[in-house]
C-alpha cells in the first residue's frame, strides 16, 4: 500500500500515472533548511519550495533526513527542472534535492543511502523504471547538478530495473 510508505495528505489524492520519472539534484550549497530554500525559491518567482524531497547533510537537516515538502504533500508539479525539458519534468517528474555541492564536496554516506532507498520506493510505488531516473545534469546540460562527486555508478547500480 502506498500510504505505508510515502505520507500523503488523504488517500484520494493518488493519480494514476501521475508520477513517470525522478529527478536528483544537489542544492549547490552546503547549508539548506526547507525555510532557507523557500525563501530564496520564491525571491526566484516560484511559488515556493520547487522540490518535493530534501535530503539533509546535518548542515540545516539532520544527515540523511528526508524531508517531505509541500508540493509532494499536496500531490502538485514542481518547480526544479530548467530549460527545454523543465515543462514536462516540472510537471511528471518528482524532484529530489541533496543539500551540499556535489561539484565541491561528496554527499555524505547516510545521503547516499537515503536518497537510494527513497527513490527505489518510489519507483516501486509508482512504476518508475531506472531509464526514467535522471540527474538534473541529464535534462540541463548546463547545470551540473548533483556534481561530479555523486557516485553516479553506485546509485544506478542500485536503480530497480522494472521493465
Amino acid at each position: 500500500n502506498r500510504q505505508d510508505l510515502l505520507p500523503f495528505t488523504n488517500e484520494g489524492d493518488m493519480e494514476p500515472g501521475r508520477w513517470t520519472g525522478i529527478v536528483i539534484h544537489h542544492l549547490g550549497e552546503p547549508f539548506g533548511t526547507p525555510e532557507s530554500i523557500h525563501r530564496q525559491h520564491l525571491s526566484w518567482g516560484y511559488q515556493g519550495l520547487g522540490y518535493h524531497f530534501l535530503i539533509g547533510n546535518g548542515n540545516g537537516l539532520a544527515n540523511g533526513q528526508v524531508y517531505v515538502g509541500y508540493r509532494w504533500l499536496e500531490q502538485l508539479p514542481g518547480a526544479h527542472v530548467v530549460g527545454d525539458a523543465g515543462h514536462l519534468h516540472n510537471a511528471q517528474s518528482i524532484g529530489i534535492c541533496l543539500i551540499g555541492n556535489g561539484d565541491r564536496h561528496a554527499f555524505s554516506e547516510r545521503q547516499i543511502k537515503h536518497v537510494t532507498r527513497l527513490v527505489q520506493r518510489l519507483q516501486r510505488d509508482f512504476d518508475i523504471d531506472a531509464d526514467d531516473v535522471f540527474f538534473h545534469s541529464d535534462l540541463a546540460a548546463a547545470v551540473p547538478s548533483p556534481g561530479r562527486l555523486f557516485p553516479e555508478a553506485e546509485f544506478r547500480a542500485q536503480l530497480l530495473d522494472l521493465r
